[in-house]
């Protein structure tokens, strides 16, 4: 029963997830969304930091129904400043609820879908890092399994620390270079992996690997949310929420697959190659984005 609930909650928590990135562009003025969503970033990323020494003292302290009441407790804190804190409607919340089937609409916006098709793919590489690589560098590689406790928590302390500044010093530059830079600095590090796996390479490859995640996830979300009818935002940051799920079922699948059956070097290879189409795909989404609100200012000046 335990273990289903838990099952489920990962399904009400991706409809949590896409409210809120919907709620972040309510709140925001269009031109401040990409520092917004950069600092939910580094707000989530520090939890990452703090949870687990924090866990394993209750634990320590309590056992596990100490650490279970504590999260629920915290949950509970949570939502209630949430619910006192909040406006009941953002500054830049649509007027009036939708008119229009949201199925459609997505349906048949091209550009919207192409950009999803590319977070799929990066979602693929990103998915990657966090379950396939374990696996290599433990199974493949003959790391100790602490080792990587150690390596993963590289990534959070790093977006705590740097995604605000980084997120800064991008915003002067057009987003599809910046997404394809992203993508391609999440990917391409993995080709590292073909040539040594040596503990200074990996770290490299750790550190890299999180600097184009800290560029991908805040721009990417500002792509969506300037993508998105305001009527329609919750919907296409529902679809867009999509694309992780799709990279946790697959990435695993296919990337251990591949490892069985080729090794690690194909592997990271192969990762290395989808981070490539993801950036083409992403670069070709942003240039459409560009096309239509040209041509949509071009309208408003004409009338």
């Amino acid at each position: 029963a335990g273990l289903a609930i838990l099952a489920f909650a990962g399904v009400f928590g991706s409809l949590g997830g896409s409210v809120a990135q919907a709620m972040v562009a309510d709140l925001v003025a269009p031109e401040k969304h990409a520092p917004a969503y950069a600092s939910v970033r580094v707000a989530s990323n520090f939890g990452v930091v703090m949870g687990p020494p924090f866990g394993g003292v209750l634990l320590i302290l309590g056992g596990w129904p100490a650490l279970f009441v504590a999260v629920c407790v915290m949950s509970a804190l949570a939502w209630l400043l949430a619910f006192r804190l909040l406006p009941r409607r953002g500054a830049y919340a649509p007027e009036s609820p939708p008119e229009r089937g949201s199925f459609s609409t997505i349906l048949a916006d091209r550009a919207f879908l192409l950009f999803m098709g590319s977070a799929v793919f990066a979602w693929l590489v990103y998915v990657a890092y966090e379950i396939v690589l374990p696996v290599s560098l433990v199974d493949g590689y003959g790391y100790e399994a602490a080792a990587w406790g150690f390596l993963v928590w590289i990534n959070p302390l790093l977006v705590t620390l740097f995604q605000i500044r980084l997120t800064r010093v991008t915003a002067r530059y057009p987003t599809a270079p910046v997404l394809v830079v992203a993508m391609l600095t999440m990917g391409l590090p993995f080709l590292v992996l073909v040539w040594t796996h040596s503990l200074l390479a990996v770290l490299v490859v750790v550190t890299v690997f999180v600097v184009g995640e800290m560029l991908w996830v805040p721009t990417s979300q500002a792509v969506v949310a300037h993508l998105a009818p305001e009527d329609l935002r919750g919907a296409y940051m529902g679809a867009f929420g999509s694309a992780p799920a799709i990279g946790f079922a697959l990435a695993p699948l296919i990337g251990l697959q591949v490892r069985n059956s080729f090794g690690d070097a194909t592997t990271w290879a192969m990762f290395a190659g989808i981070a490539v189409v993801a950036a083409v795909l992403g670069g070709l989404a942003c240039v459409g984005v560009a096309r239509r609100t040209a041509a949509v200012q071009s309208a408003v000046l004409e009338s």
